[in-house]
């Protein structure tokens, strides 16, 4: 992939949702709802404070997380579906 996000945003690669509910019942494409689980695929620079000074972001590349349903811009980049979201979008790292 030749894209970076700048300063505080990250590139985020949905994680596929499981396709059957406990029950076995098989959910359609058209009902499922967005995974809210991503893999970090790029990470910007990071944010300045007032002082002008850098502050590195919490994730890195690999990062498996948990984001909120509405966050971030959906994008398609070298053929594949991502988000560009801040870093704030994000609630926390899985595993």
């Amino acid at each position: 992939m030749k894209f970076r996000p700048l300063h505080d945003r990250v590139v985020v690669k949905r994680l596929d949702s499981e396709e059957k509910t406990k029950g076995g019942i098989i959910i359609p494409d058209t009902a499922k709802e967005k995974p809210q689980e991503g893999e970090i695929i790029a990470v910007g620079s990071g944010a300045r404070d007032e002082s002008g000074k850098l502050i590195p972001l919490d994730v890195k590349k690999g990062d498996k997380v948990l984001f909120g349903k509405w966050s971030g811009t959906e994008v398609k980049i070298d053929g594949a579906d991502l988000l560009i979201m801040k870093e704030s979008d994000i609630m926390g790292i899985i595993g």
